[in-house]
């Protein structure tokens, strides 16, 4: 076995058993006749497997992102890594000490305070007392609870407990820190800290990190290797990227229910960027192409298209409409299609939604809302020096306008750190 694994699965399934209810019944005369009957048949169960023969290496150091859709299993594997569950089947091999934050208020007593279920938790991530003593105040001050400190965590918000978990899971110096979702319960403010603690412990420390999310954008800037689960099954491992690029091909694009023609108009086909999905990410200031190809089984009214954008709260961005560019009320039958590019995108780091609609001079002929969900990735431009942060901070607006900005002095500015010479020495430089 290679010395430089953090963990190694092989065969790995884990199966549940569901029990077949009997009918509801209204009347507790019903449900107590039905109970009677029911106890001299036996119990029928349907075994349903959340995971299924799974295998993958993770190196020391790398920081995982676990996708895919609800259902795919991915929960389970983090709960089985965690030893919170067993498996059914398979072997799992740890190459040091876990640290995990799966659900809220896992591993916290609602009686005791923040302050021992510090100790409570720490004790259960296998530390001892003097080890989380020297962390404490590490763990306190990353948390921000110190007034609420002696509560009984009973007392505590969603996004208090969230805190105080992900801080004792961070501090206490696992070789392996395992994250699911539930960081979407904290503000954005502390979310973006504890994705900051993550980046450090994997690139400072050279921990491990696996991290559930379905948030592609913070995926990508996090991870450096991804896992892709489907039905219970690893269906694609490799690069973060790459597996993000199998992810977006995989989404089935919006149901057609989503759709509303009153005229029999049909989305054959949406692509983004060359790829059939619905869902896709795109970095900061990169191009985007959206291309939807219908078909209408006779001619329409003669009708313009209209792609209007929309950040995750529902606020209008912009409306692309088609008479504003070189697309003008006409005619369609058979197979068409509309492209939209942007030869750069400004919309800063964060999560945004397509709509697509046609309309003939009075009414919507075909509606398809929310028809795209792309995630716009942080970048940092050549030769900055950070990067452009996401919209949820709220510090830069929505957009980035196209823009060019330079500096000029009159005076030669000298570098950082720098002392300015004395007349004397420019004399002398000048001689």
């Amino acid at each position: 076995m290679s010395s430089d694994l953090a963990l190694s699965v092989r065969g790995l399934s884990k199966e549940y058993r569901i029990a077949h209810l009997s009918q509801r019944h209204d009347k507790v005369t019903e449900a107590a006749m039905a109970a009677m009957k029911n106890f001299f048949r036996p119990q029928e169960y349907e075994t349903f497997r959340a995971l299924d023969d799974v295998s993958f290496d993770v190196k020391q150091g790398d920081v995982v992102g676990v996708v895919g859709r609800n259902g795919a299993g991915k929960s389970t594997l983090l709960k089985i890594l965690s030893r919170i569950t067993e498996p059914t089947t398979g072997e799992i091999r740890l190459y040091g000490k876990v640290g995990s934050l799966l659900e809220v208020g896992t591993g916290f007593h609602p009686d005791l305070t923040g302050r021992e279920n510090i100790y409570l938790n720490g004790s259960i991530l296998g530390m001892r007392k003097r080890d989380i003593d020297r962390q404490f105040d590490a763990i306190v001050d990353f948390a921000e609870v110190e007034r609420f400190l002696d509560t009984p965590v009973k007392r505590y918000s969603s996004g208090m407990h969230v805190r105080l978990a992900f801080a004792v899971a961070a501090h206490l110096n696992p070789e392996i820190l395992i994250v699911d979702e539930v960081l979407a319960v904290g503000d954005t403010q502390f979310q973006n800290k504890c994705l900051g603690k993550m980046r450090d412990v994997s690139t400072q420390d050279g921990k491990t990190v696996l991290f559930v999310s379905h948030n592609m954008a913070v995926v990508k800037s996090l991870c450096n290797k991804g896992l892709l689960l489907t039905n219970g099954r690893l269906a694609f491992q490799g690069s973060v990227q790459e597996v993000l690029d199998e992810y977006a091909k995989r989404v089935p694009m919006v149901s057609q229910v989503a759709y509303k023609s009153p005229i029999g108009l049909r989305l054959l086909e949406l692509t983004v960027n060359g790829v059939e999905t619905s869902v896709s990410t795109v970095d900061f200031l990169d191009p985007v192409e959206i291309e939807l190809v219908l078909e209408a089984n006779e001619p329409t009214p003669s009708c313009v298209p209209l792609f209007r954008w929309h950040d995750a709260n529902g606020l209008k961005l912009s409306d692309i409409w088609g008479p504003e560019e070189v697309v003008d009320f006409q005619r369609y039958e058979g197979r068409f299609s509309f492209r939209l590019t942007l030869d750069s995108m400004n919309l800063l780091p964060g999560r945004y939604f397509i709509d697509f609609y046609l309309y003939d001079a009075r009414n919507e002929l075909f509606s398809a809302p929310q028809c795209v969900e792309l995630e716009v990735v942080p970048v940092v431009l050549p030769g900055a020096p950070r990067a452009y942060p996401s919209v949820h901070e709220g510090s830069h607006g929505l957009l980035r306008l196209a823009s060019r900005l330079t500096t000029r002095s009159e005076v030669a500015l000298l570098p950082r750190g720098a002392v300015s010479p004395t007349p004397e020495d420019a004399a002398l430089a000048k001689e």
